[in-house]
């Protein structure tokens, strides 16, 4: 797979799929996955548009180097791939992580960014204990130990139930993750601060909420709704990744958004 060079020197693992000609697509996982993630999706979008996943920064087969890392640093991240793609503009789908991502794309990346989908996704944590605790439970047990109370948090029972299949493929990223990566995200999500700049996206803008999602609560997605003037916003039953619990009509909607007149 080809690799982009952030600015500090971190190489950046990335994809490209679709038609050469075919406007672009950024797509940006959550935080413990990698660009696989979005293999449910990938064929249905391929065929509209050129097709750019990637891996984070301490994720999947890109680079892992100690943190913190920052929301700012994420985002100059996602542009050097854009970059070495050769995608001067483009439209972005993220969730979670990758909603934060494509938050700090639409307030500072504005001539570059068509359309974004933000899904599951938070723009600003007032309480950031939950987070020092993930952030030292992690460094003291590893990620093989976190990922039972992750997936809990990610799928409704229903479907770790009836999609065990589908939930190991999550897990296997899970616990894939570099250690420092997954650290270094945890501190930009637990210090990112959207609050001011989201309301400032001019972008065409879709929220996606899973209306069973204990991680990115609704709620959080609806507040991002009423800050961006002119969003729609859908909600999908599912917990935390929508776009593995409902991968047929999350597809569909996103595809639908993005080429709607």
């Amino acid at each position: 797979m080809p690799i982009a060079t952030a600015s500090d020197g971190c190489p950046i693992n990335y994809q490209v799929e679709g038609p050469a000609s075919a406007p672009a697509l950024m797509l940006c996982n959550s935080l413990g996955t990698n660009l696989h993630m979005w293999d449910e999706q990938a064929t249905l979008w391929s065929q509209h548009f050129r097709l750019i996943r990637y891996d984070r920064r301490g994720h999947g087969q890109s680079g892992a180097p100690k943190g913190p890392y920052t929301m700012d640093m994420l985002g100059r991240d996602a542009l050097a791939v854009a970059d070495a793609a050769g995608a001067r503009t483009f439209n972005w789908c993220g969730l979670s992580m990758g909603g934060m991502v494509g938050q700090w794309m639409g307030a500072n990346a504005r001539d570059r960014v068509q359309r974004l989908v933000l899904s599951n996704t938070h723009y600003y944590y007032d309480d950031k204990q939950p987070w020092n605790d993930r952030i030292k439970f992690a460094r003291d047990n590893g990620l093989a130990k976190l990922s039972g109370p992750q997936m809990e948090r990610w799928f409704t029972a229903a479907f770790r139930e009836r999609s065990p299949q589908a939930v190991n493929k999550i897990v296997e990223m899970f616990v894939a993750t570099k250690l420092d990566g997954f650290l270094g995200c945890c501190e930009a999500v637990r210090d990112m601060d959207f609050r001011a700049s989201t309301p400032t996206i001019t972008a065409p803008a879709m929220v996606i909420v899973g209306s069973k999602d204990p991680a990115t609560l609704p709620e959080y997605g609806e507040a991002i709704h009423k800050m961006i003037k002119g969003s729609k916003i859908t909600s999908f039953e599912a917990a935390h990744l929508s776009n593995v619990e409902q991968p047929k009509p999350y597809g569909e909607a996103v595809l639908n958004f993005l080429t709607e007149k």
